[in-house]
């Protein structure tokens, strides 16, 4: 697609308060692709000024209306799936199989779920002698990244338009062009002016405007963890609301009843995924100790087959920090069976499949989130000690439990301290909440809690 060199803004595409562009780059071949305009302050000040003088309109705009935008939106992206997924695999370098399937395919199904959700859920209950209405909390500053760069605008602006919020997006500058199409699909779909504005730009520059915006409601935040403190604090001092969704070193624990192939297997392809960059990645996988030979043999084969069939990293930065965690385990004594630092290819940002065994629960590639194709196997000599391996991180977005029987799995599931757990294999589901315990964020998204983070309570007594 052509970059629009302007912010879509009151409904329109408007030029840039500056002069200065950010190159857009194809990770594969490291070649331009285009520029879009680096927002600043005055940009999302004007954006912030739209949203809030078109949001007492879309505040009273009846349930039923907003349902019928959802819905038309979800039939736009349905109908450009294929553009959507083409302008993903350039800029973020995806495979393009997984592109259609994921990228493009999956926010769809999201969009849906709030058409639904806008049309059926109670905004008003009576409670006793009260009744009790769920309202919008106004403007919304929506901050997403870049490695499913659809999906997550998505998972923020459709639950915040469901719920009668104005939004202003602020995307990840690596995937503007994926924003820019979602910004042409909400003026094809006839949601009104003013109600959804876009601002390219910088995180330290736009992104921090959007966060500090006085007249900005409620901040939603996807990203690391480091910037989602900074984010909180700026909104605690101003006595904002957020929600944050943030890093994880998600475990995956096979017990000793589990299917271990198929355990091995699902868990190797779940971290390969969008060639890492996943931050519910099942980055550590727990194997018992009288397995764990029989594990890595079998992860590493896994992993082997990867080597043409994920893409690159986002960016040539991100390819040098995995790098630097793999030298790191290496370092730290841990043992290569797969992949390693040295770049698979002469040209583009990839990453080699990379398995490491031998890693105790202390280094720094089972602590900190890589973002990249690598996974850290890690024995545990009972249920016990594997309960504590897995809990013992700052970490708590999501994991894993296999077990023979689905009871056991779920009895250990219940005692992970994390935000989400699939059980032998559990499918996605849209409707069911996504986010992290301890430092993997506050708040929830997808389905009826994430419609909740955009609503605040009033009761009247009679």
């Amino acid at each position: 697609m052509k970059a629009h060199d302007g912010m879509y803004i009151d409904g329109a595409w408007r030029p840039a308060a500056g002069r200065d562009t950010i190159e857009v780059v194809n990770p594969v071949d490291e070649q331009v692709i285009g520029h879009v305009p680096a927002g600043t302050a005055e940009d999302v000040d004007a954006a912030v000024r739209s949203a809030r003088a078109a949001f007492p309109g879309w505040a009273a705009t009846p349930p039923a209306e907003r349902a019928a935008r959802l819905t038309a939106l979800r039939d736009v992206l349905a109908a450009r799936k294929d553009e959507i997924a083409e302008t993903v695999t350039a800029e973020l370098g995806s495979p393009l199989a997984f592109s259609q399937a994921v990228h493009a395919g999956v926010p769809v199904l999201v969009a849906g779920s709030y058409a639904e959700l806008a049309a059926t859920y109670a905004f008003e209950e009576k409670v006793g002698n009260s009744t009790v209405y769920q309202e919008p909390v106004g403007v919304v500053g929506a901050i997403t990244p870049w490695n499913y760069p659809l999906h997550q605008i998505v998972a923020k602006v459709a639950p915040a338009l469901a719920a009668g919020c104005t939004v202003v997006l602020k995307p990840a500058e690596d995937t503007p062009l994926t924003a820019q199409l979602f910004a042409e699909a909400v003026a094809e779909a006839g949601v009104p002016a003013g109600v959804f504005n876009l601002v390219t730009g910088l995180g330290p520059v736009a992104g921090q405007a959007l966060a500090e915006h006085p007249d900005v409601d409620l901040v939603s935040f996807t990203g690391s963890t480091a910037v989602g403190r900074s984010i909180g604090a700026t909104a605690g001092a101003a006595v904002k609301r957020v929600a944050l969704e943030l890093g994880g070193k998600s475990a995956n624990v096979i017990l000793p009843s589990a299917d271990l192939a198929k355990a091995v297997n699902v868990g190797v392809a779940n971290v390969m995924s969008n060639s890492g960059q996943t931050c519910s990645a099942w980055t550590r996988m727990l194997v018992p100790a009288e397995r764990y030979d029989e594990a890595v043999e079998l992860a590493a084969a896994a992993a082997a087959k990867y080597g043409d069939r994920i893409g690159p990293v986002v960016n040539a930065k991100q390819r040098d920090r995995v790098r630097g965690y793999i030298e790191k385990g290496v370092a730290e004594g841990a043992r290569l069976v797969a992949g390693g630092a040295e770049s698979p290819r002469e040209q583009g940002y990839f990453v080699s499949p990379t398995v490491f065994a031998d890693v105790t629960e202390r280094m720094t590639i089972a602590q900190e989130e890589i973002f990249g194709p690598v996974l850290s196997i890690l024995r545990y000599e009972d249920t016990e000690d594997a309960l504590r391996i897995a809990n013992g991180t700052v970490y708590g977005l999501a994991g894993a439990v296999w077990a023979g029987e689905e009871s056991e799995a779920v009895a250990f599931a219940r005692r992970l301290d994390t935000g989400q757990v699939d059980i032998n294999g559990g499918r996605f589901n849209p409707l069911a909440p996504f986010g992290g315990y301890k430092q993997s964020g506050v708040g929830r998204e997808l389905g009826a809690h994430g419609l909740s983070e955009y609503l605040q309570t009033k009761s009247l007594q009679f």
